[in-house]
């Protein structure tokens, strides 16, 4: 597959997206750091298009690039070719119609659940007052934090802080959530317990999700399309679609469907983990 030519993830057999879900297309999309004479190229002429109100879950090697692109997708950073856009409008830098889950909670410590939620809105004055009030509970009801609404970060579990951030990513009715790694650092019980809930939010509401992982049992229990990317520069691998059915449990990844998923997924990543080796040597 060349580089340039733009990678297609649609999945024929999802529902439908909803009004409110946007496609993100990447053409051409390359990053480097450093000045010119000593220059670490870390994405190189990524042309992919992410479809509307699909999931599609991003892996590749560790170092490999994977928070930049989400960098780049979320507007924190710019391309140095190529372009993002969004339904075919071009990304000049964050918005509110993409909401990031990083890696590492972002939770103002000072404030309350409650007040995290509506933190957003409330600065940008386009909500305000008992209407915001109500809606950032209903969130947080839905989300299982209708009991915690007053209480700090620092008194939330792990598993409650991904819940608090996804509530206030959503009161922002985004377009597209990016997840950037969003449940590293959770014990196993937890991570399973956040990727279920995950999955349930996203057949509710079908926004545009791309998400980053790590974990290749995590990615194929969520993903519509598995992008895989290789090592540096990054380029798109290859674009494997998971044909499960929703909703998803985790007996189907004992199927020999998804079994056969995974053998391709780990041989893709450990070429591209061996290549990385040998320019180590």
């Amino acid at each position: 597959m060349s580089s340039s030519s733009k990678v297609k993830t649609g999945n024929t057999k999802t529902k439908a997206a909803p009004s409110d879900s946007a496609l993100v297309t990447l053409d051409g999309v390359s990053k480097a750091y450093g000045e010119a004479w000593m220059s670490d190229e870390v994405l190189k002429d990524i042309s992919i298009e992410f479809p509307a109100g699909e999931l599609t879950v991003i892996v590749g090697p560790s170092g490999c690039g994977k928070s930049t692109l989400v960098n780049i997708m979320a507007g924190f950073e710019t391309p140095d070719t190529g372009s993002v856009s969004v339904d075919g409008k071009p990304i000049q830098g964050p918005a509110k119609d993409r909401m990031v889950v990083f890696q590492e909670t972002a939770l103002i410590p000072w404030q309350t659940t409650l007040e995290n939620v509506t933190f957003g809105p409330k600065m940008r004055g386009e909500k305000k007052g008992a209407s915001l009030k109500k809606e950032a509970e209903d969130l947080l009801i839905k989300v299982g934090l209708g009991e915690f609404m007053n209480k700090y970060p620092i008194q939330l579990s792990g598993g409650m802080q991904r819940r608090a951030e996804l509530a206030r990513a959503l009161i922002n009715e985004p377009n597209v959530m990016i997840m950037d790694e969003p449940f590293r650092g959770l014990d196993a019980m937890s991570r399973s317990l956040m990727q279920e809930f995950f999955l349930q939010l996203f057949d509710e509401n079908r926004k545009t999700n791309i998400f980053v992982t790590s974990e290749i049992d995590e990615a194929i229990f969520l993903a519509d399309n598995l992008v895989i990317l290789s090592n540096k520069p990054t380029r798109v691998q290859k674009v494997i679609k998971i044909d499960l059915p929703r909703p998803r449990n985790y007996k189907m990844l004992t199927s020999a469907k998804a079994f056969e998923y995974k053998r391709e997924a780990m041989e893709l990543l450990h070429d591209e983990a061996m290549k990385s080796f040998a320019v180590a040597k």
